[in-house]
């Protein structure tokens, strides 16, 4: 029984190690003091807080998987998703970005760039000096990436781009671009090609910034490529990769999003369940009563749940193995149960969960756009299907 439970714990991660420790109480140290004061403020105001991130980027946690010969902090998948959790239990909006900065943009070169590119970009990307995006969506291909317009022309030691992306996390304010523009027919999986393009580059520019219901201090904004000219040195892999690698990338961003969402979750709850101990009816905490109670019970089992698909993701990962399943279960299930979180604690606070003044209507806001980003629940069913039906 032992072994067993030993070989689970290696498997599932249950044990903090001491870096995971570490990271989490640093992050909750600099909540107090630098997210919590200002959050809501950010949130009315849709503002981006640049400074923020150049402080993560101090801390280690805008390259928290690039290696330290990058400038990263050389962790791994598990103090990778500890670092999301305890940013999104404060503010789903730094979570958020921190994140897409991370797995996208700064993984996909770290994943498929040449050293070239690594050693110039990386460096800037793990300090926080540059904010990083990643461009794939556009308006009228959302889950049909494969049918995008925006495309890239070859011109003598150019790429000449035209299009649009749209719903880019940072796509105003971030200083360089991971773009994927299509470069052969539509439909075809090897017809599209990865660049990196440079805040600055003429051509280039941000667009309209959407007015979102929630992570309304995640800058989500357009890209607009007017006739832009990208060297070919700043192809990443080859001619032709663009949507593969971005499938691979995406798995890994799927376990970002999975992060996210528990760590709403897990800010909805602990905020319930301490809500419940204070706030009295009929001379007692509302606790007491079975109907609240058990909501929580429901609530931590199911996070419970969430977490341990996580980390299993996680794991595997960190072994270098397929996560294309175990990614899009945890985002699937973890998106879903973080929604539903958020939706009791919003009743468990009953009239004052749906003001300003207390957390949960922020956590209920916010936790929608992970039931959506990188790749919808449905999108997610897609790929757990036809993983368990090969």
């Amino acid at each position: 029984m032992e072994a067993i439970m030993s070989e689970q714990q290696a498997v599932y991660g249950f044990e903090e190690n001491e870096n995971q420790a570490m990271i989490a109480q640093m992050i909750r140290d600099l909540g107090e003091r630098e997210i919590k004061p200002y959050m809501m403020d950010w949130d009315e105001a849709q503002e981006f807080p640049v400074a923020l991130f150049k402080k993560l980027g101090e801390l280690g946690l805008m390259g928290v998987l690039v290696p330290q010969s990058y400038g990263g902090s050389g962790f791994g998948y598990h103090e990778y998703v500890t670092a999301i959790v305890e940013l999104s239990k404060i503010d789903g909006s730094v979570g958020l970005s921190m994140a897409a900065h991370n797995s996208l943009c700064t993984g996909h070169i770290l994943q498929f760039g040449t050293e070239a590119q690594k050693q110039k970009y990386l460096p800037k990307l793990a300090s926080a000096e540059w904010i990083g995006a990643w461009g794939l969506t556009e308006p009228n291909t959302g889950s049909d990436a494969g049918n995008m317009k925006t495309v890239a022309k070859e011109e003598g030691d150019h790429y000449v781009i035209n299009g649009a992306k749209n719903f880019i996390t940072h796509g105003k304010s971030g200083d360089v671009a991971v773009v994927i523009a299509r470069t052969g027919e539509p439909g075809d999986s090897h017809g599209m090609t990865a660049f990196i393009v440079e805040k600055g580059t003429p051509g280039f520019s941000g667009g309209r910034k959407e007015n979102k219901l929630g992570m309304r201090a995640s800058e989500t904004a357009e890209m607009i490529f007017d006739n832009c000219k990208v060297p070919k040195e700043n192809i990443i892999g080859k001619v032709g990769e663009g949507f593969v690698q971005s499938l691979k990338v995406l798995d890994g961003g799927r376990i970002s999003i999975a992060a996210l969402s528990l760590g709403i979750a897990q800010g909805a709850y602990e905020a319930s369940l301490q809500y419940s101990k204070e706030r009295e009816q009929f001379n007692q905490p509302i606790s007491k009563f079975q109907a609240i109670s058990f909501k929580l019970a429901d609530m931590a089992t199911k996070i419970e749940a969430a977490k341990l698909l996580t980390y299993r993701a996680a794991d595997l990962k960190n072994k270098g193995k397929s996560v294309n399943k175990e990614s899009a279960m945890a985002k699937y299930y973890t998106s879903e149960i973080a929604v539903e979180a958020a939706n009791e604690a919003v009743q468990i606070f009953g009239g004052y969960g749906f003001t300003k003044d207390y957390p949960v209507e922020k956590y209920y806001r916010d936790v929608k756009l992970c039931t959506i980003g990188e790749g919808t629940s449905e999108i997610q069913k897609l790929v757990i299907s036809r993983a368990i039906l090969k």
